[in-house]
């Protein structure tokens, strides 16, 4: 079995590598045609796409009762996007921000991390509150897309916007397959070690269902698409809270562990410290990318 988890693991490398080439590539193009900012689309279609894994094991917990795995994978997922992700895409690239990110979608995210910290006080997320948090998700949508910034429409740069549509499909296919087979070969590792549901849920699972974030804006940000890179991983996170939790809590009410209150808590210092780092120089420098990996793998310690 640990050779088979293993494969998986190698396998999964290789399907996030291209599956994230062809997303950025053809969200790029799609943007273009469209006449919309590409941070418009890495806050949203790329955002929510990368964001299937999270949703998916989420839900899917939530409804088989596994309610530690549910919301500690997304607690886990955003301390992972912000900490390690748009960290470690700093250390090798310098990522630029742009001010509505910061302030418009920055804001949009501090605030939802702050509902789920004061509804998950309780250790407790009620059909109340995931409605709550699911309403709040397409406002933010509609006033994204309504208010949206426009640019110059360059049809040219795409020929066929149906095959850029179906390549951006399948590329997002494969980063999520690949996501898929990264977690299962890492959480089958974990559990022959007898590791708890809920360490498991921020940590490894979470980290693989990341990978879709990863890859993609580590990707972005080599070929310059800042607005994708940077849209992506801050999208994901609002996603995760919003939408997947939201979601999650609408199905089935969820009681959690202790250790929610204080993993929350940590999940809001990153992105709070993420924001700050981001607002000097509007861009995320090595330094700056090398205090949120190590504060990560501090808060990681803590919770291991």
């Amino acid at each position: 079995m640990i050779l088979l988890y293993g494969l998986y693991i190698l396998v999964s490398l290789v399907l996030l590598w291209k599956g994230s080439d062809w997303l950025v590539e053809r969200a790029v193009r799609i943007a273009n045609w469209m006449g919309v900012s590409q941070l418009v689309i890495g806050l949203t279609v790329v955002a929510f796409g990368t964001s299937a894994p999270e949703f998916a094991v989420t839900i899917g917990a939530a409804l088989s009762g596994q309610s530690n795995i549910s919301v500690s994978n997304v607690i886990g997922s955003n301390i992972y996007n912000l900490g390690f992700i748009l960290g470690g895409v700093a250390i090798i690239r310098t990522v630029e921000a742009d001010r509505k990110l910061i302030f418009r979608d920055g804001a949009i995210l501090l605030l939802c991390s702050l509902f789920l910290l004061l509804f998950l006080y309780d250790l407790h997320l009620s059909r109340i509150e995931g409605f709550i948090l699911f309403s709040g998700l397409l406002i933010y949508n509609y006033f994204l897309i309504h208010q949206k910034e426009k640019v110059e429409i360059k049809r040219e740069q795409s020929e066929n916007i149906i095959v850029d549509w179906a390549v951006l499909i399948l590329g997002l296919i494969l980063v999520i397959l690949g996501g898929t087979l990264l977690r299962m070969g890492a959480v089958g590792l974990a559990r022959k070690i007898g590791i708890s549901d809920w360490v498991i849920g921020v940590t490894l699972i979470a980290g693989g269902t990341s990978a879709p974030e990863l890859a993609t804006s580590l990707m972005a940000s080599y070929r310059g698409h800042h607005g994708i890179s940077a849209g992506n991983l801050i999208g994901s996170c609002i996603f995760n809270i919003m939408g997947v939790l939201g979601v999650a809590g609408l199905l089935r009410p969820m009681r959690v562990s202790q250790d929610a209150k204080s993993n929350t808590l940590m999940m809001l210092v990153i992105v709070i410290t993420a924001l700050l780092c981001f607002r000097t120089g509007w861009k995320m420098s090595r330094v700056e990318g090398f205090i949120l990996v190590g504060l990560s793998l501090l808060l990681w310690y803590i919770i291991l």
